[in-house]
């Protein structure tokens, strides 16, 4: 079979629903490249997301805002502006409406903080805690991941800087409406909370077109996976077009495959299928840490498999478990001040001193360890500081652990699987888990158990 390039779409196919690339995926990407087949992103997220996943799986290129921005490590290959009457209209629009609006450049996303494509868990919390003085994050609390602001549209039209999309909050019944009102544009979404506007005429396909001119493959040369309304284009015009099997009905209705979900390695199996690439699914292993095989549970549920094989974590996937980290420490912090404000903004300024100390000292550190031993070491060491800090607090984790675990598995739906927010990512929770499954009153039960024990001990010892 002549397959000389092969396309991934980022969110619900190249990602795992845990925003990470599945190791059989990573094996895949390096056996394609090795064979000499190209190998891309054809994203609606903009460059300044991808070009980290370039240089991370070492790919050839990206297709970026829907085929508005094109290029490779080493060079763009193609970049289209929107329009400024059309931007100025779109201003207009947005603000009459009261929609929230972003507008994607080539270094980022600006405007609403919803509708920020490149924002993680790991980007909203460090935007607001690691820059010294900058923290407003605080003042609005950090239960909430989402950062919340308001689009000053009439400014964001006035930028010099290139626009090459448009991202706004709107619904499906919204589509039409939206289509009707700029016939110059392509409505199209990767979502069902909003929509990506680019010129009529562009799009993933086109980009993955103008990129086969440039390399010498025609589109039946190609292998595209998608999961979403914006990649039905791409996947149809396309040799093969490869549907996700978390993908929407009418994704997987055009397509000339259906592969396994995103979680359940999905991408390896469609290229083992079409004889690209060998795929093999290893054992599980078991440890003697019982609280780690708890843990494990969980993870093969949500990913639909477990990690058999040590590895590193790279740069972005080991941003986003630092991310959940940063959450619980912030939360820490919080419960430590009870409700102050003045006393909460303290510890977080504390917490960006402490943040700077860190990164100098590690810079000023030999570190002559492999990576995975690195990253193992420092895994470890969070988790003895972790058992230190219950250790001084006098708190035995035993049960209390096991209501969280027991909390997080009912988070599986009746339909036997979890369910994902398909915007954050983040898991869903059923309608009656927190009735059922909230940790919060069986933790505080517990810990006036053990309170009134250690009560009765002082008193029996006194």
């Amino acid at each position: 079979m002549d397959i000389r390039a092969v396309f991934f779409d980022l969110d619900g196919t190249l990602f795992t629903s845990t925003r990470g690339v599945a190791a059989s995926t990573r094996k895949a990407i390096k056996e394609l490249r090795q064979k000499g087949i190209f190998v891309g992103i054809a994203t609606g997220r903009g460059p300044a997301f991808a070009m980290p996943l370039l240089e991370d799986l070492d790919m050839d290129f990206a297709v970026t805002y829907n085929g508005q921005y094109i290029f490779t490590p080493k060079e763009i290959i193609y970049d289209n502006p929107l329009d400024k009457k059309t931007l100025k209209k779109l201003m207009n629009y947005a603000t009459q409406n009261h929609s929230d609006i972003s507008l994607g450049t080539a270094h980022g996303v600006n405007g609403s903080g919803l509708l920020k494509f490149g924002e993680t868990r790991l980007a909203g919390f460090l935007s607001g805690l690691l820059p010294n003085g900058t923290s407003g994050v605080a003042r609005n609390g950090f239960k909430h991941v989402v950062r919340r602001i308001l689009p000053q549209n009439s400014q964001l039209a006035d930028e010099d800087e290139a626009i090459y999309q448009a991202m706004m909050v709107a619904t499906h019944d919204e589509t039409d409406k939206l289509q009707a009102e700029f016939p110059e544009l392509l409505v199209t979404r990767s979502n069902p909370y909003s929509v990506d506007l680019i010129p009529v005429g562009v799009g993933k396909l086109q980009g993955i077109k103008r990129l086969g001119e440039r390399f010498d493959f025609e589109l039946n040369q190609v292998m595209c996976f998608g999961d979403s309304e914006n990649d039905i284009t791409m996947l149809a015009g396309s040799g093969y077009g490869i549907a996700m099997g978390n993908a929407l009905p009418e994704v997987k209705k055009i397509a000339t495959y259906i592969t396994d979900t995103n979680n359940q390695d999905g991408i390896a199996k469609a290229l083992a299928y079409y004889g690209l690439i060998r795929f093999s699914v290893e054992k599980d292993f078991i440890s003697k840490d019982e609280n780690f095989n708890k843990v494990k549970e969980f993870h093969k549920v949500m990913d639909g498999k477990s990690q058999e094989i040590p590895r590193v974590f790279p740069p972005m996937e080991a941003g986003f478990r630092a991310g959940f980290k940063i959450e619980e420490i912030v939360e820490f912090l919080y419960a430590a001040t009870d409700d102050d404000d003045e006393k909460f903004e303290n510890l977080v300024q504390q917490l960006h001193q402490d943040v700077d100390k860190a990164v100098a000292k590690v810079r000023s550190k030999a570190h002559e360890e492999d990576a995975l031993t690195g990253q193992v070491d420092a895994m470890v060491d969070l988790l003895y500081f972790t058992y230190g800090s219950l250790v001084l607090a006098g708190v035995d984790p035993y049960e209390i652990f096991n209501a969280v675990h027991t909390a997080n598995m009912g988070k599986i739906f009746p339909d036997g699987r979890p369910h994902f927010d398909p915007v954050t990512h983040k898991v869903l929770k059923p309608q009656d888990w927190e009735e059922k499954f909230a940790p919060e009153n069986k933790i505080k039960k517990e810990l006036d158990r053990q309170k009134r024990v250690a009560a009765k001990k002082t008193k029996n010892n006194s």
